[in-house]
């Protein structure tokens, strides 16, 4: 391999790892991925990535040695580009693209604007907030005012994209956004829950997801990468309870607090309506492919209604792990028989089972002493909730192995 050859794939290994973190690549996975990569090349690599810097280290012999350290921000979920990568990364392995040509389709695909526009994304954040009301099995009012605060929210976070300011501090004012307006709605509508709607509103933000990835890192032995990214989403919660608390204090001040009446609970079909509308805009939310979204809302399909038969049998906490297992059997057979990645329907599915409500409600009783939802003993649940999700997908490994490191 002659030097122009070696800075040419390097070059590619470096914008594809860039890439793929910016797309929300786990790290074990990525660094996984990245050394199958290098293998292929036929150059040497070495690898350590954290949600806010990478390490490469590139060599074809001791006369050709490369490093280079990068300070990145946090990637965020972009299934459809994560996607066409793996695709390009085949077309590279296989022969059908050279590496000068790919370095040119990666720079297309970092480039491609979201793909459903803003439309759908708006509809995607008021439907997921509603249907997340659906879920905690409140009333209809309930349902209704969280899928107008979560319209609400995709308003911040669209000014957000055109404000840096404002972009610096988009969770904590959502909250407090949401709050004061729950509490506002309140007044002529008492039947409202205010906290379940508050965070029915912002649920987009609650980094369930991100503790899931963070433990399941530290279970993978990558211990830098998952302390940081649980550390980062204990941050967010933190801030997105601080905003709703300090909401809901300038609410009462201004409109007073109401007497509760209570709703009319919801029926049961209600709540199973709702995992296919998360699912579906969840597919938005994530960029998800339009040929890989049937897979993504059956996943999530497959991840509810399984810890829902295992709890009814075997608890809540232990039903969530064979909702976890099924969903990653599942996800590794999507991989095998669509040649995909695994997280295009894993992540998809997973989402579905995280606690990241349950760690909300558990900061509130923690902080306030006061109880959501009949919500007892939650830490413990918490806790064993986590543990059950990351030994399901372990399991689920064993199971059905990935061919696949993504």
């Amino acid at each position: 391999m002659d030097n122009q050859d070696f800075l040419v794939k390097r070059r590619f290994i470096i914008k594809l790892g860039k890439a793929l973190h910016k797309f929300g690549t786990p790290a074990y996975r990525l660094e996984s991925h990245l050394q199958s990569v290098s293998s292929t090349l036929g150059i040497e690599g070495y690898f350590l990535i954290s949600p806010t810097s990478m390490t490469f280290v590139l060599q074809h012999d001791t006369e050709q040695e490369y490093n280079h350290v990068a300070r990145v921000k946090p990637g965020e979920l972009d299934l459809g580009s994560l996607a066409r990568a793996f695709d390009l990364v085949e077309e590279v392995s296989s022969g059908q693209r050279s590496v000068d040509e790919a370095l040119e389709r990666l720079d297309e695909i970092i480039n491609k604007p979201n793909p459903y526009g803003h439309g759908l994304s708006l509809l995607a954040f008021g439907a997921g907030s509603g249907a997340f009301a659906m879920l905690m099995g409140t009333g209809w009012h309930d349902v209704i005012w969280s899928g107008l605060l979560g319209l609400m929210v995709y308003g911040l976070v669209f000014w957000a994209e055109r404000s840096k300011r404002v972009a610096e501090m988009l969770e904590p004012l959502s909250a407090i956004v949401c709050a004061i307006t729950a509490c506002g709605i309140a007044t002529f509508d008492p039947s409202i829950n205010i906290p379940v709607v508050i965070l029915s509103g912002i649920i987009i933000f609650i980094p369930g997801l991100a503790l899931t990835l963070g433990l399941a890192e530290l279970a993978s032995r990558d211990l830098i990468s998952g302390t940081a990214r649980i550390m980062d989403a204990a941050m967010l919660l933190f801030k997105l309870y601080f905003g709703a608390i300090l909401g809901m204090t300038i609410g009462y001040a201004i409109f007073g607090k109401v007497p509760f009446v209570e709703p009319q609970k919801l029926p049961t079909w209600a709540m199973w309506s709702a995992v296919p509308i998360l699912s579906m805009s969840l597919v938005i939310l994530f960029k998800a492919r339009l040929k890989d979204s049937p897979w993504g809302i059956f996943a999530g399909i497959v991840a509810f209604f399984s810890a829902m038969l295992g709890g009814i049998y075997l608890g809540e906490s232990i039903g969530i792990f064979v909702g976890a297992l099924a969903v990653g059997i599942y996800s590794n057979l999507y991989a095998r028989w669509m040649k995909a990645p695994v997280s295009i329907a894993l992540l998809q599915g997973i989402v579905i089972l995280v606690p990241g409500s349950k760690t909300y409600i558990g900061l509130n009783a923690l902080v306030s002493g006061e109880v959501m939802l009949n919500q007892i003993h939650i830490g413990a649940q918490i806790f064993l909730i986590f543990m059950s999700l990351v030994a399901g997908l372990i399991f689920a490994n064993v199971v059905v192995p990935p061919r696949k490191t993504l």
